[in-house]
């Protein structure tokens, strides 16, 4: 039984997939306590693998997103090759990567957090391999993420602003990090398309 918060169908809103058509599996938990962190992952309800496919199975898309909290709490090989095999879907998966990821996932994003696992260095990043790395600016020093050892030659690097619920703060955010990635090519942006969209 894995403890899930949701699954739902969206499209994803950011980093390189931004845009496609993608069912959500959110799983409920975390190992970090981000003072930024916009989602309500706590709650949840238990379920088996054959509930969690048909749910699944149910939207059309082509890729699933697992995600959290911190999605490599409640994933194993297993649950990874029966998703594969009963969906025929494609599996990405985001993660703060200060855990191992079992083998099988299409794509990998790695979202390190600053000054506690990531961004100072290699110690707690236990990925050793991502497609993406997405950040979120939150006006730290940025250098630290390309030496980071799942870092790859292909891996997209993506700096993201930090969502606030005040308007004036959160307007500064975003005009910072456009600033950031302005001034240093390495970086793309990635902005929550589904906040501008209003879905989920």
């Amino acid at each position: 039984m894995r403890k899930v918060n949701e699954i739902f169908y969206s499209l994803q809103g950011e980093g390189h997939h931004t845009g496609y058509p993608s069912v959500f599996i959110r799983f409920a938990g975390c190992n970090l306590r981000c003072p930024f962190c916009d989602t309500s992952h706590e709650d949840g309800i238990l379920m088996d693998d054959d509930a969690i496919v048909h749910a699944v199975k149910l939207y059309t898309a082509e890729w699933i997103v697992i995600t959290g909290g911190e999605p490599s709490l409640s994933i194993d090989a297993d649950f990874i090759h029966l998703l594969k095999r009963a969906t025929g879907k494609k599996i990405a998966i985001e993660t703060n990567g200060t855990r191992p990821l079992p083998p099988g996932i299409d794509w990998i994003t790695v979202s390190p957090k600053n000054g506690i696992c990531g961004a100072s260095g290699d110690a707690c990043v236990a990925v050793d391999r991502a497609d993406e790395i997405k950040v979120i600016d939150i006006g730290q020093d940025l250098e630290p993420y390309f030496s980071l050892g799942c870092r790859g030659e292909k891996t997209l690097m993506y700096l993201q602003p930090c969502y606030v619920e005040d308007p004036a703060e959160r307007e500064a955010n975003r005009l910072r990090t456009v600033r950031r990635v302005l001034s240093d090519p390495r970086w793309t942006l990635s902005v929550q398309l589904h906040r501008f969209l209003g879905i989920p």
